[in-house]
């Protein structure tokens, strides 16, 4: 079976950006070096990449990909993407990018098969995690809690996911970071 990780960083009280969809407060924290210390290793078993719109607007516009579209296979290599949206955006030069609208489970099967035995990467939103939990597709959830908290913004995982589908996997410290591991079991 393919796996498909849910790995992000998290507030306290469960927000994975604030109401700008900033992750600013992720990057104030200290000790956050040390947490993304780990992440060539996670990354080297990943196939493919699948995130929202949000999440993708921000990665292009953090690291300015606009104007330097290089950086793209410099942090991701030549994964294929797939960014889920309802919304026209912006293609980067040299990415394997592709826009998907609607539900996951009809983009499934391509997924898999770009994944080539290696593990698909839901890099974010928290809905579109749902939408793979919901699917029964979701085998994993990774969480790097930082010691913040938000009053409001983008919810961790908008779905109610019940202890009987949760297991922990393990825990450990990355710097000022909680590292918590579940498996998932389908619905």
């Amino acid at each position: 079976m393919t796996p498909v990780i849910f790995h992000t960083a998290t507030t306290l009280n469960g927000f994975l950006a604030d109401d700008q969809d900033s992750l600013d407060w992720l990057f104030a924290t200290p000790g956050a070096d040390e947490a993304e210390s780990d992440f060539s290793a996670f990354l080297e078993t990943v196939g493919v990449l699948v995130m929202g719109s949000t999440t993708y607007e921000w990665v292009v516009d953090h690291e300015d990909l606009s104007s330097h579209p290089e950086k793209w296979t410099e942090i991701y290599g030549d994964r294929a993407t797939w960014v889920f949206t309802t919304r026209d955006l912006p293609r980067i030069a040299g990415a394997n990018i592709r826009f998907a609208r609607g539900d996951v489970a009809p983009q499934w099967p391509a997924i898999r098969t770009a994944a080539a035995e290696r593990a698909v990467w839901i890099v974010g939103g928290g809905d579109l995690a749902g939408q793979f939990a919901d699917a029964g597709l979701l085998t994993e959830i990774r969480l790097s809690v930082a010691p913040a908290t938000l009053p409001s913004g983008r919810p961790l995982l908008p779905r109610r996911i019940g202890p009987d589908r949760l297991r922990l996997e393990s825990m450990s410290r990355a710097g000022q970071f909680a590292e918590l591991r579940y498996s998932v079991r389908p619905a």
